[in-house]
């Protein structure tokens, strides 16, 4: 950091010195940049939240916020970490820093097992990896002047003398652009741009080495974004500072991030350098994700990826990919031949079928041949499948609906329509576009046999 910075934690050595507890959890967290690339690394990492019910408090499920994630962050990079809100990706955040115990997995930092930290690791680890919070009005006790709030960490870890608080106090807030007089203002008289400023200062005030950013942006008008981002930017190439940065906008991953992985209902679907997982993204989520972002030229060609359907409960995901059930680009069975969208609007007749949401009014027409045709209506399929065998399937499984045995209906679609999408779940490997997917759709390319 800067050497005034420098000069003021190096003159309060004694002060920690003379704190045992921080003594001992210095020691427990050497800093050797020279151990491999990797600062972080996340391997499996794990989180579920039980479901109870009753006065005993019985579980009888499980929400899967986070469900075996891997990545890792280098020395001195910005991994983004991107998805839809309630993917999970904030969960994952607090689970590795350990706010939050994850149920599983491994988090490596600098070489070192976090989720196996004493409480004094823990306060050790805590100096090196810092949290800014999503919402800057959330940030700050309102009852105390910024100033304290941002010096905190500096008293938690040690640092007595209030002067010397004062001083990095006072450097940090000029760092990131605010006034000194700062210190003395209360959060309710700063601009939302202001408060998150000052949240980054204090975020630095312990000099840490991993900054994790939770939506760092997403609460503030357009320019202000563009500000922070600078800032951001010019933090990390000065400090040396590692990075992860999660959020649900592909134009911030975009501007200041080296990597990125994408995150799906608790899983990664996708991970890679920025510029090539934008450039030729190769799941079907990220292909959505990139095409819902705005482009200035109006004759650009329209990237409209329509998405069916709500991302499913945490509580009980689909099975195989997860994704299935939203996809347009759903792998149809190997027996059956669909022309253009046929396949993913019988699929969505199926997902209506097993959650029995689908307007069951459709079922009220005054006879069975409107009650098919209503039912074909309601989601798009045509009259007359392409494929004569598919359509033979769809009409039995009608015809059972109309007979009012949807059970039945539901049973003979998926058994007869099943996709390899929901019954193996994809692994995440290397594509031909040089990064990582986990997408049924690459693995049936290279099966093809050669033209």
């Amino acid at each position: 950091m800067n050497d005034t910075f420098d000069d003021t934690v190096s003159e309060n050595a004694s002060v920690e010195e003379r704190t045992s507890e921080h003594d001992s959890a210095e020691d427990t967290t050497p800093r050797d940049d020279a151990v491999d690339s990797s600062l972080l690394s996340v391997e499996g990492l794990t989180k579920h939240y039980p479901i109870t019910e009753g006065w005993l408090q019985r579980e009888v499920g499980r929400i899967r916020a986070v469900d075996g994630i891997d990545f890792e962050v280098r020395r001195g990079e910005t991994l983004g970490l991107i998805g839809e809100s309630g993917c999970g990706k904030s969960t994952a955040a607090m689970s590795l820093l350990r706010i939050e115990d994850p149920t599983d997995g491994t988090v490596r930092f600098d070489g070192d097992d976090v989720t196996e930290y004493t409480d004094t690791q823990l306060r050790a680890f805590r100096r090196r990896a810092a949290l800014v919070f999503q919402d800057p009005n959330g940030s700050f006790d309102p009852r105390q002047p910024v100033g304290k709030s941002v010096a905190e960490p500096l008293r938690i870890h040690g640092m007595a003398d209030q002067g010397d608080r004062r001083e990095v106090t006072t450097y940090l807030l000029e760092r990131v652009g605010l006034d000194p007089e700062t210190r003395s203002r209360y959060p309710h008289e700063l601009s939302g741009g202001q408060k998150q400023r000052a949240a980054l200062a204090r975020a630095l005030t312990l000099d840490p080495d991993l900054l994790v950013l939770d939506e760092p942006v997403s609460a503030l008008d357009v320019s202000v974004q563009a500000e922070i981002m600078h800032l951001l930017d010019d933090l990390q190439r000065d400090y040396g500072l590692s990075m992860l940065l999660i959020t649900h906008d592909m134009g911030v991953v975009r501007t200041i991030c080296d990597r990125v992985a994408v995150m799906y209902l608790g899983e990664i679907v996708e991970r890679g350098p920025v510029e090539d997982v934008f450039g030729d993204p190769q799941h079907p989520y990220t292909r959505a994700l990139v095409a819902s972002v705005p482009t200035p030229d109006p004759e650009a060609p329209a990237r409209d990826v329509e998405l069916c359907g709500e991302v499913p409960d945490a509580a009980n995901p689909p099975g195989g990919c997860r994704f299935h059930t939203r996809c347009p680009e759903v792998i149809p069975p190997e027996r059956f031949s669909f022309e253009d969208d046929e396949w993913r609007r019988v699929m969505d007749l199926r997902v209506a079928l097993e959650r029995d949401g689908f307007d069951r009014s459709v079922l009220e027409a005054s006879d069975e041949s409107d009650i098919a045709a209503a039912v074909r209506e309601e989601f798009d399929v045509p009259v007359q499948l392409s494929h004569a065998d598919a359509e033979a399937v769809l009409s039995r499984a009608l015809s059972k609906l109309v007979d009012g045995d949807s059970d039945a209906a539901t049973e003979l679609l998926a058994e007869e329509f099943e996709t390899i999408c929901e019954s193996e779940r994809p692994t995440l490997d290397q594509t031909g576009a040089g990064h990582e997917a986990a997408c049924h759709l690459h693995e049936t390319a290279e099966n093809e046999p050669a033209k």
